[in-house]
């Protein structure tokens, strides 16, 4: 087979910091799908944007061998660079909000490369675009093609961005954490599509991620990434069964394990360490090991109770004379929260999870239904009653990056809300208080001044974390909040919610499309079904003894490394 990126010694530093990737080699076959594997900060973004020819003229770059399709892409110009990028190489890009125009309709920004690259016109685009909506997923792709990226889901973002890399199928595709915001059903449509295409196409493929289960299903070589520089290299077989570098063996062992509920997730860090000196502690304690989930029998009244709850969107009408259509996205939900455990509300993109989130948080007012909160009904709390629950009912987003202010520092942050509540007396308990939270969730005193953009997604989460408890919540709702990291920062964070919720009587609302990892955190499970709840049952009976066929089906798509 033909190659079609060579890649011999590639090196990559920025300004005069030491290089973030050293010495890369690799060759890419047509019809081959390379997967890069590694932690964030490994290197495997950087080395696909300097494919790309997207990275800042700072960056110094220096390589024997850069070559796609035998043209040296490091004596292109940015003309023929352009020519190249969106048609004979594309790449889907981790983040889909960002990466998307926000003032521009999702079908036009598809057709706008169609038209740009195959010269099609302006109908012809949108008949290819609805095409590839079609061919994603995407529920309603003639909505979707009119609909302005915010008014998406995470997953269904993501779905066009992987159809506006495909639609000019292209001989190369650089997918960078392609399926990382997408529930398993649509993460196992989308591999195979890939495959599919791949097949008919004989493109070639660098598939970037961080997990494991997912280059299995996906690629025929793995090459694994550590600080910069490769750790190892071989088939997916190879490298799964008999990993030989300890970074390998750790990636592997972070994974929630579908099988078993530990006390501590394990982390990379556990296998790159030294050998400790001391005799091993034991686990802390809290989180038992037993698989089976809390009783609730006599718990009392629930500390959260929502009852028949529905919640309508408006569709912006589809002609000059019609009406807005009401749609449904919340019909008759109810579900009880106890105190103290962790439930764990797993469902599709689009099926209604988040939106459930924000109603209880009064971010959103439903249309019918109520909201009881420690007896006391919230449905429709205004004002400074508002502001009390807020504290008492705290949010961690699934964006940790544009939920903080990209202007504040990360302190500020933490000490906002403790201002806005009256908390801790005066400004200097605040900040010390802020201070002993950042420590708390793996971060420093020294970094209080620092600026969101210069930490990594996973540290960015722990100070969403850090805001939540500045308020001392009684419930937390996680809306996706481990979804985007790597599978060591993930294992870490959740450790973290553990620990958090021994040390200070937390109860979670854990809202996920990622079943095994629902199953290692959540005591309950509650499955969402087009805004329905189909299925609720302790963990281990939801994996074990599923009742409804849409649960059988999510479980039936969680890729395995086994």
């Amino acid at each position: 087979m033909k190659n079609i990126l060579e890649i011999q010694n590639l090196s990559i530093a920025f300004a005069e910091g030491s290089p973030v990737v050293q010495n890369l080699n690799l060759t890419l076959e047509a019809g081959k799908t390379l997967a890069i594997v590694g932690e964030s900060g490994s290197g495997k973004s950087v080395s696909s944007l300097a494919v790309m020819g997207l990275l800042p003229k700072s960056a110094k770059i220096t390589a024997d061998k850069l070559l796609f399709e035998d043209k040296d892409l490091a004596t292109l110009g940015e003309e023929d660079y352009r020519k190249l990028r969106g048609k004979a190489m594309a790449m889907i890009f981790q983040e889909p909000m960002t990466s998307l125009n926000p003032a521009m309709k999702c079908g036009k920004q598809v057709a706008e490369v169609l038209i740009l690259h195959d010269k099609l016109s302006p109908e012809a685009a949108k008949k290819v675009t609805l095409n590839w909506f079609e061919r994603v997923k995407l529920p309603d792709p003639e909505s979707v093609f009119n609909k302005y990226p915010h008014q998406l889901s995470g997953g269904q973002r993501q779905r066009v961005m992987i159809a506006m890399a495909m639609c000019t199928k292209p001989k190369l595709l650089i997918a960078d954490e392609p399926t990382t915001a997408l529930d398993v059903t649509v993460q196992k449509n989308i591999l195979q599509l890939l495959r599919d295409l791949q097949q008919e196409m004989g493109m070639a493929m660098l598939f970037i991620t961080h997990d494991l289960g997912v280059v299995k299903e996906i690629a025929d070589d793995v090459l694994v990434l550590y600080r910069g520089q490769v750790k190892e290299f071989g088939s997916v077989q190879d490298i799964i069964s008999n990993p030989q570098a300890d970074y390998t063996k750790g990636l592997l062992a972070c994974r929630p394990p579908l099988d078993a509920k530990p006390r501590r997730l394990k982390t990379v860090e556990d296998f790159l360490a030294p050998p400790p000196l001391a005799p091993p502690q034991p686990p802390p304690k809290g989180r038992e090991c037993a698989t089976q989930a809390p009783a609730l029998e006599g718990l009392g009244r629930p500390l959260l109770s929502i009852s028949n709850l529905h919640k309508f969107f408006s569709q912006p009408a589809k002609g000059l004379f019609k009406k807005a259509e009401q749609i449904e996205v919340l019909k008759g939900i109810s579900l009880d929260v106890y105190k103290g455990e962790s439930l764990g509300l797993v469902g599709e993109s689009g099926c209604g999870k988040s939106t459930l989130g924000r109603n209880i948080i009064r971010l959103l007012t439903p249309e019918e239904g109520e909201i009881i909160y420690k007896g006391k009904d919230i449905t429709h709390l205004k004002g400074a009653d508002l502001r009390v629950l807020r504290k008492e009912i705290q949010f961690i987003f699934q964006d940790p990056f544009s939920s903080l202010n990209p202007k504040q520092r990360i302190g500020d942050a933490i000490v906002e809300p403790m201002t806005v509540h009256n908390l801790h007396g005066s400004a200097s308990a605040r900040k010390q208080k802020a201070v002993e939270l950042l420590e708390k969730v793996g971060l420093t005193a020294e970094q209080y001044n620092r600026y969101p953009h210069e930490f990594s997604g996973g540290q960015r989460q722990r100070i969403g974390i850090a805001r939540a408890l500045a308020v001392e919540p009684e419930i937390i709702i996680c809306d996706e909040s481990v979804s985007a990291l790597d599978v060591s920062v993930q294992a870490q964070v959740l450790n973290l919610l553990n620990d958090l919720k021994d040390d200070f009587g937390l109860t979670y609302l854990f809202i996920s499309h990622d079943l095994s990892v629902v199953k290692y955190f959540s005591d309950r499970v509650a499955v969402m079904n087009k805004g329905e709840i189909v299925e609720l049952n302790t963990s281990e009976e939801i994996y074990k003894n599923p009742q409804d066929d849409y649960t059988k089906s999510l479980l039936a798509a969680i890729p395995g490394i086994s």
